[in-house]
């Protein structure tokens, strides 16, 4: 197969990558120099070895340490653990200054029309309730995307939380937040809005 083809049909793999944008990046990395090439196929690289995934939140994480800066940073608030579909909607919330909680990263959203939560960490969610709620937890806030799938989600998750643990409080971002929204993209003051107006 040709290189060019090649490299455009990896980039169409990302998502919201579509077969233009893919082609825009070949055409730019053509035009890059051979440093800069070899800097990106480096980083590449080292991305499986130096980066793991933390055994509390699941988010993904570059550092010697096995629990991330994030979990073992004493001074997060950890009366609140916000549930978020991936690690760029956490970088999101972080990023907005509004929230000094604790994260789990669910790691996606349910598909609408089933059931199945294939490769979403659920069990691993459930499983760490009691430790979290030993340590001071008192509210779980289901923080996805103001879409159908992130609100399939939050209903499924609301109603297995409150099945396990019945006296934990579950709340859900407010709509500071358009419905298609993904949170990665949402500005900083939208972010505070949907947080302040959690119910």
């Amino acid at each position: 197969m040709d290189p060019i083809e090649r490299l455009s049909r990896l980039f169409e793999k990302f998502p919201g990558i579509g077969p233009r944008q893919a082609q825009r990046f070949v055409q730019f990395l053509l035009r890059s120099s051979p440093s800069a090439r070899r800097e990106l196929i480096d980083a590449i690289q080292h991305l499986g070895g130096s980066v793991r995934e933390c055994p509390e939140c699941l988010r993904h994480h570059a550092g010697s340490k096995k629990v991330c800066a994030l979990c073992s940073d004493a001074g997060r608030d950890v009366h609140l653990l916000a549930v978020v579909a991936n690690d760029a909607d956490l970088s999101a919330l972080e990023k907005s200054g509004t929230y000094h909680g604790r994260y789990f990263v669910l790691g996606g959203t349910l598909h609408l029309g089933s059931e199945q939560a294939t490769g979403l960490h659920l069990r691993e969610l459930l499983r760490s309730v009691p430790a979290r709620l030993d340590a001071g937890l008192e509210e779980l806030i289901l923080a996805f995307p103001a879409n159908p799938e992130g609100d399939a989600t939050a209903a499924r998750l609301h109603a297995e939380i409150q099945r396990g643990f019945p006296a934990l409080k579950v709340t859900m971002l407010g709509r500071g937040l358009s419905t298609g929204s993904e949170l990665e993209y949402a500005d900083h003051e939208t972010l505070k809005s949907a947080f302040e107006n959690r119910r």
